[in-house]
């Protein structure tokens, strides 16, 4: 029996009667503490004896608590535990998209903009673990001021850690044997009890679509049997015979959706969502949630990695290109702090909590972005968030060509800088909207090159090196590729994939060239530092060159690094520590930073904090070998040979580059272990019947066992070889036992190399 008016509820006393169904009745409320009208969710006094629709409304209740989204109805309260059993929601006034469609057919771009905020809604879901599993007209709610809202959540599908969270009960929602949903709506799989996923909720959303459209439901029979065999057999006829006027390719798009098979379907509601504004011309609106100092200057922003759709899985370089472009724009200006790439990148692929992720990087605002690419047309949707209060502060959608990239680019920089009310230079101002290239193909081959550059592996490096090359013949004057295809093949070199004498000419030539270019360009003359630095033992021309880079880019990371390398190799250990943590502050989170943030301590034979810093970033980067190969060292120089081996076989085990074996041969060797030093050595003998693999890879082995003679022998080959490591031969604790024979010293005078001091650093 219905309640009746003035009723209470704990603090609730029912108004009135909105409506009834299968689970019980729904009122409007008063919240005697608040004084405002809610609407009050009561299940049935006999249904609250069924455990299964008890769990069904307690799923509904946690699972809507667990959503905050402007497109999810909002959940204020509920008794859960004693009857009779209630929700309180917010109280919303209109109609059901049933009883819309009832009345009347919708117009084709007014449900495309109801189709987009229902997926805006699915897509907060499924990022929280959430599948809805019955979606319909009857559970979508228009409200008067023409908001949607998702309704009913009851028999939502929570992901297994979800599921024990929010205490629901496995053995009723996961039920794999029972069939659970709406006929009509319900996609095969779900009928089948397979497994759902966000496609799941695709096709559900699909048909609504097509009912909104159309004014005809996509699959109809006369009984629920013939319903269903309509679902696994038959297509609906296409859109386009009911409703002429409607774009070819949105008819394509709903069948799309509607596919039997879930692969075959969009596998992200945020992605589909994006699609559906464009169709309509729609751009979805700014939403202000209150002023929070609308009118302050933010000084800091993440702009957090763009996300691609599945359905574009080759965009992915562009997404990434995208917002690592936008971060090396707006780090050039000095008013503003921006988070560095490998900091943000590391929530790549996650689901993430933007506002969250803004507070824990304690910066003033967050931007986020999504990109769907279709042949040559982009869709780029761009949202930018105050992080104090989580109030948009402007959002966009563009859809230009792929060959519009640069103008986009500029257009959302731009835009951020006003809404941050951030002040700079005319000279920040060019800079800002500079571009190094016009030619669309030969950004795309730079983008493509820094994908797989960031990568850090050797097979990701080679194909950099290509994709650099690429974009040097469709552009011979792009300056920034240059720079790249340099950076790559001294990279391969130190990773021993190339013999450093064939290439020091092409990567003086690639550096030249950038410079020649744009001389104002300072990743090339970092990049000339570097090889100043390792390859050609000019430490001097190294710093001058690496403080110019940073004379025209302060922010650059990267090129603080490679100064407190020559500052440190020209035993100036406290400057290059300064230098080094410079550059952890600028980019706290790369592999590459922290590891040799620690060389200056390591240098310094101050081991027991050399391993506190190299096992402090072997924990931040688990996968990165070099960390570990060090570790491993620091552990044996200390005498600690066997923890040193654990270290040193498990960088071996991760390692992608023949440089990891040889510190594993030298601790064998100064452990006694000479049997194991030598296996080592027979491997790189024969590796190098097939590949280059430089000579110091054996003096390291050979100065670990105390072979003094063979040691020599190699190092003296390693100098004429140009390898890299000969650059800190006066500081490598690997040559400590060599150091006071009269060859070496000689060895090193002939390479100009500063004396050998041992300087202590501090933190």
């Amino acid at each position: 029996m219905p309640l009746a008016p003035a009723t209470r509820l704990g603090p609730y006393e029912i108004v009135s009667l909105i409506g009834a169904g299968g689970m019980g009745e729904v009122y409007k409320g008063r919240d005697t503490r608040l004084d405002r009208d809610v609407a009050v969710k009561v299940l049935s006094e006999k249904l609250g004896l069924d455990v299964r629709l008890l769990s069904r409304f307690r799923t509904e209740a946690k699972a809507i608590a667990a959503l905050s989204h402007p497109n999810i109805v909002s959940i204020y309260d509920a008794e859960l535990e004693h009857a009779p059993f209630f929700l309180v929601t917010e109280l919303l006034e209109g109609e059901t998209v049933r009883q819309a469609i009832e009345r009347s057919p919708l117009g084709w771009q007014r449900a495309l903009e109801i189709g987009a905020a229902v997926a805006d809604g699915l897509g907060a879901a499924h990022a929280a673990g959430i599948i809805h599993r019955d979606l319909k007209p009857e559970n979508i709610f228009v409200t008067t001021r023409h908001g949607v809202k998702i309704l009913d959540f009851g028999l939502a599908r929570f992901k297994p850690a979800l599921e024990g969270r929010c205490g629901v009960l496995a053995s009723t929602l996961s039920d794999t044997t029972a069939v659970i949903g709406t006929v009509g709506y319900m996609a095969p799989e779900q009928v089948r009890a397979e497994a759902v996923t966000p496609a799941t909720d695709m096709f559900s959303l699909g048909c609504v679509l097509y009912e909104m459209i159309t004014g005809h439901k996509a699959f109809q029979g006369p009984t629920a049997a013939s319903t269903l065999a309509t679902v696994f057999n038959e297509r609906p006829r296409h859109a386009r015979e009911y409703v002429h006027e409607i774009p070819a390719e949105l008819d394509r798009w709903i069948a799309h959706c509607l596919a039997k098979d879930a692969n075959d379907r969009p596998q992200s509601a945020h992605d589909l969502a994006l699609i559906l504004r464009d169709f309509s011309g729609h751009r979805k609106p700014s939403r202000r949630l209150g002023n929070g100092g609308a009118n302050s200057r933010l000084e800091s922003l993440a702009v957090l990695p763009f996300l691609t759709s599945p359905n574009s899985p080759d965009a992915e370089y562009l997404a990434d290109g995208v917002s690592e472009t936008l971060i090396n724009n707006l780090a050039q200006l000095s008013c503003l702090r921006v988070v560095a790439r490998s900091t943000v990148f590391r929530h790549k692929g996650r689901d993430i909590d933007p506002i969250q992720i803004g507070r824990d990087l304690g910066v003033s605002a967050v931007l986020t972005g999504r990109i769907f690419q279709r042949g040559e047309i982009l869709v780029i949707a761009v949202e930018l968030v105050r992080v104090s209060d989580g109030s948009q502060l402007w959002g966009q959608q563009y859809k230009r060509k792929l060959t519009d990239i640069f103008a986009i680019e500029d257009e959302i920089s731009t835009e951020i800088l006003g809404r941050l009310r951030v002040r700079f230079t005319a000279n920040e101002q060019s800079r800002l909207t500079r571009h190094h290239t016009a030619n669309p193909d030969a950004y795309q081959s730079y983008l493509r090159g820094r994908h797989s550059w960031n990568k850090r592996t050797i097979e990701g490096m080679r194909q950099a090196r290509m994709h650099f090359e690429q974009a040097i013949e469709a552009d011979p004057g792009y300056a920034r590729a240059y720079a790249g295809l340099a950076d790559c093949i001294a990279m391969l070199s130190i990773y021993s994939e190339i013999d450093p004498r064939q290439v020091q000419a092409r990567v003086k030539v690639a550096h030249d060239m950038a410079l020649e270019i744009d001389p104002g360009l300072a990743e090339a003359h970092a990049s000339r530092g570097f090889k100043l630095l390792l390859f050609d033992w000019k430490f001097e021309e190294a710093e001058a060159a690496l403080r110019r880079a940073l004379e025209l880019n302060s922010g650059y990371a990267s090129a603080h690094q490679w100064l407190g390398f020559a500052l440190g190799l020209s035993m100036r250990l406290q400057e290059a520590r300064a230098a080094m943590r410079t550059a952890q502050e600028l980019d706290p989170f790369s592999a590459s930073i922290n590891t040799t943030a620690v060389w200056p301590v390591y240098w310094a034979r101050l081991f027991d904090e050399a391993i506190e810093g190299f096992r402090s970033a072997a924990a931040l980067h688990p996968g990165y070998w070099v960390a570990h190969y060090y570790l491993g060292l620091s552990y044996c120089h200390q005498g600690n040979y066997g923890q040193g081996i654990l270290a040193l076989r498990h960088a071996a085990d991760i390692g992608d580059s023949i440089w990891r074996f040889a510190g594993l041969g030298f601790v064998y060797g100064r452990a006694g272990q000479s049997e194991q030093a030598r296996e080592v050595l027979a491997q790189l003998h024969e590796v190098g019947q097939e590949r280059y693999v430089p000579a110091i890879y054996s003096a390291i082995v050979h100065s670990g066992l105390g072979d003094i003679d063979e040691a020599l022998a190699y190092l003296e080959r390693a100098v004429e070889e140009r390898n890299w490591e000969i650059a800190w031969l006066h500081v490598d604790p690997f040559w400590d036992s060599l150091r006071s024979d009269p060859r070496f010293q000689r060895l090193q005078a002939h390479v100009a190399l500063p004396s050998t001091v041992h300087m202590p650093v501090t933190k």
